[in-house]
């Protein structure tokens, strides 16, 4: 699953998934739209119900703090693909 709110300069993009051993990992980047400024942080959830409840906690976070959510879509669409290789672009810089 991944999630993505902006505001009209800055973004949050929350992609939870399991890795090749089976653990659920929470990955979230943050940054501003149009640069390279930003971060990415990646935690082991014990669950899958915990992830969502992170992903829970986000959302109301995020909401405060004046973002809308912009995507909501499974990894394996077009969609998610595109914000994969986004993602992916965070991790080598």
């Amino acid at each position: 699953m991944i999630v993505r709110w902006e505001t009209n300069h800055d973004y949050v993009l929350v992609h939870i998934h399991q890795d090749m051993f089976g653990d659920w990992i929470f990955s979230r980047a943050w940054g501003q739209i149009g640069t390279q400024f930003g971060g990415l942080k990646h935690q082991l959830a014990d669950t899958l119900e915990q992830a969502h409840m992170w992903l829970e906690d986000e959302t109301t976070i995020q909401s405060s703090r004046g973002f809308r959510k912009v995507l909501e879509v499974a990894d394996h669409t077009p969609e998610g693909q595109e914000a994969m290789r986004q993602l992916s672009l965070l991790d080598v810089l």
